[in-house]
């Protein structure tokens, strides 16, 4: 039988990764991957599995020239690392298999450093690949010949992970997304038809996290809502589990912008205590998602920001994907984008340049053009050659415009416009709870009081720049004058801690030139 190591290599310091932000946390990483403990779960009896995020710790190379198979996983951003430390495993003779999203999407990108790849989704192959190998003949590309029966995923082995690490969990409900956007490579790898799993695997899922003793969790499901039909009745069954236990989860989650057509689904994530929804808007020009297929954004007769505030009414906050330089995007769209968000009242913007992806349409398509750029890593931070903007012209205007999106005094207004101004009604249906269990209610409160306190200690004391403290301290002042909730008080120092990191983000690398 085989003694396995399964690596999650390190991500480069992003603005999704908050790395800046972990600190102030007292964190080492945001959630875990979702691969690995899967994986593990997935590997038969008798075989060993150890699970190592480089993300939280370092990789031991002498406890991996030990194993007898060492695998990696990793997306796009990941690609460099990979290579890096399948370069010192090949190095240690170490038999080395590779998958995830990156390899999925360019198989060949390893070439001889990886000995097996797998492409796609791994529930079937994962266990075949291990009794090949057990027989001495495995193959050296494995690829399921269908999806993977959401219903037969097992709950992964989060106990094999380092949880008290990570500032989140990760739980996922469904995989696919029935939309055709043309950048995207979701479909690709997990098809358009969304596919759900039952009742009692989300529930034990959820309660194995609480066990390890996560508060918060990340549905990382691309599009929640992908089948509505299906996830309403799944919503209202964890939604019945945390009024039972007194809602010790708070979820955060992925949707596509027509959730706003639906107030029902609204109430219903509302009621499972989902506070925060990640939602691809990409562009305020609509040309550029008509271009991009991206025409559920478009529909019904309200515009983006009115669609943006429905479901903050429904007291979810919204952060977003933005992407600049679509075909149909011109000087104009810089600040076109600024403007939107402030109209929006968007705090998080997780803003990028247009990037294709091998086997998505973007890609195809600018291939016929002749637009691709052929570095791996472009000093352009993009492989797209825009039409009409010029690419020095794209870059530039990409820094300031995240230059300006996190200057202090944009984000912490954007902030005090939609919890002072709009009063954003966060964690309502706790609250509710709370007011008929009130030493339920009291412990939460100090709970959240400590956590803020901390967090804001550790930014007053570890922030080198005075005006940013003084910053912070003002805008709690002004926080304090309309709501003195101390779950409101965690929610702003959280929002500090996350300003700290994309405020050092952009400082260090619009000064060396890079991008986000």
């Amino acid at each position: 039988m085989a003694d396995i190591v399964l690596i999650n290599p390190r991500f480069e310091v992003s603005y999704w990764g908050l790395e800046h932000a972990m600190p102030y946390f007292g964190k080492r990483a945001v959630f875990p991957v979702a691969a690995l403990p899967l994986l593990a779960a997935l590997t038969p009896a008798g075989h060993s599995v150890t699970l190592i995020d480089e993300n939280v710790e370092p990789i031991d190379f002498a406890r991996c020239a030990r194993a007898d198979i060492v695998g990696l996983t990793g997306m796009s951003v990941q690609r460099f690392r990979m290579r890096e430390i399948l370069e010192e495993l090949k190095q240690r003779g170490r038999f080395t298999i590779v998958g995830g999203p990156w390899v999925t999407l360019e198989e060949g990108y390893f070439e001889a450093l990886a000995d097996v790849i797998f492409v796609g989704e791994a529930e079937d192959t994962w266990p075949q690949f291990l009794a090949d190998w057990t027989a001495g003949q495995p193959a050296r590309r494995y690829e399921q010949a269908a999806r993977t029966d959401m219903t037969r995923v097992p709950v992964p082995r989060f106990d094999l992970l380092q949880m008290r690490r990570y500032a989140f969990g990760s739980v996922q409900f469904s995989r696919g997304c029935p939309f055709t956007c043309e950048f995207c490579d979701i479909i690709v790898t997990f098809g358009r038809r969304p596919r759900l799993k039952a009742e009692a695997q989300v529930l034990a899922e959820i309660a194995a996290l609480q066990t390890l003793g996560a508060e918060f969790v990340f549905i990382v499901d691309d599009n929640l809502i992908g089948n509505r039909h299906a996830i309403k009745p799944l919503l209202q069954v964890v939604a019945a589990w945390q009024a039972a236990r007194g809602y010790p989860i708070t979820f955060f989650t992925e949707a596509s912008l027509d959730l706003a057509d639906d107030p029902e689904l609204l109430a219903l994530m509302a009621e499972a205590n989902i506070v925060t929804v990640f939602v691809g808007i990409e562009s305020p020009n609509d040309a550029a998602l008509i271009e991009a297929k991206k025409k559920q954004n478009l529909r019904g007769e309200r515009s983006l920001v009115e669609k943006v505030h429905a479901i903050q009414a429904a007291g979810l906050e919204v952060w977003c994907g933005m992407i600049l330089g679509f075909d149909h995007d011109d000087a104009t769209i810089f600040e076109a984008h600024r403007r939107f968000l402030a109209e929006a009242r968007i705090i998080h913007a997780m803003t990028g340049m247009l990037t294709a992806l091998p086997k998505t349409p973007l890609h195809a398509r600018l291939a016929r053009e002749g637009r691709l750029d052929p570095a791996d890593r472009s000093p352009y931070g993009t492989n797209v050659i825009p039409r009409l903007l010029g690419r020095d012209e794209l870059k530039r205007g990409y820094v300031g415009l995240m230059q300006a999106l996190y200057a202090p005094t944009a984000y912490f207004d954007r902030f005090e416009d939609l919890f002072l101004g709009a009063r954003l009604s966060f964690n309502a249906t706790r609250r509710r709870y709370w007011a008929t269990h009130p030493w339920q209610g009291a412990l939460a409160a100090l709970r959240a009081l400590v956590q803020a306190v901390a967090i804001l200690g550790r930014l007053q004391w570890r922030i080198e720049e005075a005006a940013l403290r003084r910053e912070y301290r003002r805008r709690l002042i002004a926080l304090l004058r309309v709501r003195r909730e101390p779950e409101m008080l965690l929610v702003y120092a959280m929002k500090c801690a996350i300003h700290a990191h994309v405020h050092a983000l952009t400082r260090d690398e619009a000064a060396v030139g890079n991008t986000f």
